[in-house]
């Protein structure tokens, strides 16, 4: 028996960093969403584990048990041959490590075994619980708080400059960690641009530290704001993929296929949010 599971993007529409434990771990309060572009998990019950990884962003992919979806396979207790079509840019702030191995995971279930809790699930890293959900939520804590969200629709531009951030790098650059979460109550949404507008008071604390690792981001930021319709930019997680956003599907595939046009060089795509 073969199954396939696709592993969508994770996209980070806020990421407040409001603490640091004694660990070293830093406390997060982050508003995430998951869109219809990302990778795809093949695999099927074998005598052992197995990865092989083709696809656009193949190269330099480990094959190793240093690979999360290695680590996924080992922790479901069932061994598997599995192949990852890799389709998101590595270390670009989009969780493609963690939703490969979200989805590695729910392969296994199909493939016979237990299905691996979300509190399991967090030993293999922080964006593993909510990938393992992939729905809109709302994260606190180091990932093991979520809380689901309801999101209007939403239609974005996703653009990485082709360039890996390394997340570490990014939190070094932080300043202050001690920042204001998001209000304790969302408030609802009836459209995009409604949301939009409310996104606009929140913030990602991690983007302008890591503008200062990687000044491509600025540029991707611009040239994403020159957009027509364009309603908020950002940038997700710890970059250096970014966002833009707009109300309608049309205008997103217009404007990525403008920017795409102008810019070859860098990763450019357009998305929409999946249901809850």
């Amino acid at each position: 028996m073969m199954v396939k599971v696709f592993a969508p993007a994770k996209i980070n529409l806020t990421l407040h960093v409001t603490g640091q434990r004694e660990d070293g771990y830093h406390v997060l309060d982050s508003l995430v969403a998951f869109v219809d572009t990302g990778d795809q998990i093949t695999a099927t019950a074998a005598e052992e584990n197995s990865l092989t990884v083709t696809g656009p962003f193949a190269d330099g992919v480990p094959t190793d048990a240093s690979n999360l979806v290695m680590q996924a396979a080992e922790l479901a207790g069932l061994s598997m041959q599995i192949s990852l079509d890799k389709r998101l840019p590595p270390s670009s702030g989009i969780g493609g490590g963690s939703t490969d191995a979200a989805a590695t995971l729910k392969a296994a279930t199909r493939l016979g075994a237990a299905a691996v809790t979300p509190d399991r699930a967090l030993a293999l890293g922080a964006d593993v619980p909510v990938c393992l959900r992939a729905k809109p939520m709302r994260m606190r804590g180091i990932g093991e708080e979520m809380q689901g969200v309801d999101l209007p629709a939403l239609h974005m531009v996703l653009v990485n400059p082709r360039i890996a951030v390394s997340t570490p790098d990014v939190f070094k650059r932080l300043e202050v960690k001690d920042n204001a979460p998001m209000p304790e109550r969302l408030p609802h949404w009836p459209d995009g641009v409604a949301f939009a507008d409310w996104l606009s008071t929140q913030r990602n604390d991690l983007q302008h530290p890591a503008v200062k690792v990687a000044p491509e981001i600025a540029a991707v930021l611009t040239a994403l704001a020159l957009l027509p319709n364009v309603l908020l930019t950002r940038m997700s997680g710890s970059g250096a993929t970014c966002f833009a956003l707009f109300e309608r599907r049309e205008d997103a595939e217009a404007a990525a296929m403008q920017l795409a046009a102008g810019n070859p060089w860098w990763w450019v795509k357009s998305a929409s949010t999946l249901p809850a």
